[in-house]
């Protein structure tokens, strides 16, 4: 069965030189095109084409709003970008969107050509991955072994969140959204700046540039005064019972051991300081390859 495409570009000759390449190549059939995002919308829930070509930045709307929109009418289809942006932000949120691929602009046919390849590669092994499951399903299944199935992230974070005495913390909310994020959308040990990492967790549900920024100040806030009542916590562990494995454990792996001891001093001489010093980064880190590990485990 042919693979069915739409393409939707703003260029008109973007859109022959796609049209032309797909047809070329053999790679299956065109069944519609359109010039706008709000018109590509319409022919694309129309014609439920298996891949959609979309340009990103179109004078309507652009390419992620519109892939937003299909999302949200059912659309199931693929989707790959094309555009010349660069960005990185830009190209990460399209990612977020659900965009398989990304198709530089000029157009270059090889290109085309491999990324269409990959896509075709991928849906042949959804497909039957797919048949494997109906067959399964035809059994009965208390023939068939047990399959374990992979924890997420929000399942590794919580108990670690426990141990340190912070999941009830309002900024526990965010260290499970920024180690969710760090799994989908980075490459194992992969750890971007602070701000970059608060930003781009901000863009998924925030809208507006202003709204953006403020939300990532808000989240470098709530996240630097959990992290802080986690020192607190395990200072008071150590207080108590220096032997203590959630403390043995814990510690010295998440915070500065000079930290730890001004922490332990202070509570020990019942002093309140306004401030206290924590390296958020380390901690940061430290979380996600503990995160990994235990996802691997």
């Amino acid at each position: 069965m042919s693979i069915s495409f739409v393409i939707v570009d703003d260029d008109a000759v973007s859109r022959r030189m796609l049209q032309n390449i797909i047809e070329q190549c053999k790679l299956g059939e065109v069944a519609g095109t359109a010039g706008e995002g709000s018109e590509g919308t319409r022919i694309i829930l129309e014609l439920k084409p298996d891949i959609v070509l979309i340009d990103l930045l179109m004078p309507d709307q652009d390419g992620i709003e519109t892939i937003t929109q299909l999302k949200d009418r059912g659309y199931k289809g693929k989707f790959i970008m094309i555009s010349q942006i660069e960005n990185k932000e830009v190209v990460g949120l399209a990612y977020q969107r659900g965009i398989e691929f990304f198709i530089h602009k000029p157009i270059n046919r090889l290109e085309v050509e491999a990324v269409l390849l990959k896509v075709n590669e991928q849906r042949k092994y959804e497909r039957h991955i797919l048949e494997i499951k109906q067959s399964l399903a035809k059994f009965d299944p208390v023939e068939l072994p047990a399959v374990r199935r992979e924890p997420t992230a929000r399942e590794v974070v919580k108990p670690i969140l426990m141990d340190l005495g912070i999941i009830g913390e309002t900024g526990s909310k965010d260290v499970v959204s920024l180690m969710e994020y760090l799994i989908e959308y980075r490459q194992a040990g992969d750890f971007p700046p602070l701000k970059e990492l608060y930003e781009s967790v901000a863009r998924t549900y925030k809208q507006s540039k202003s709204d953006v920024e403020k939300e990532t100040k808000a989240i470098e806030q709530r996240i630097r005064r959990t992290i802080m009542a986690a020192l607190t916590h395990l200072a008071s562990i150590g207080l108590t019972d220096y032997s203590n494995p959630k403390f043995e454990h814990y510690a010295p792996l998440y915070f500065d051991f000079q930290d730890i001891r001004i922490k332990m001093k202070v509570m020990d001489e019942e002093e309140n300081p306004e401030k206290g010093k924590v390296n958020i980064k380390k901690f940061l880190q430290v979380f996600y390859i503990e995160v990994l590990e235990k996802m691997k485990s």
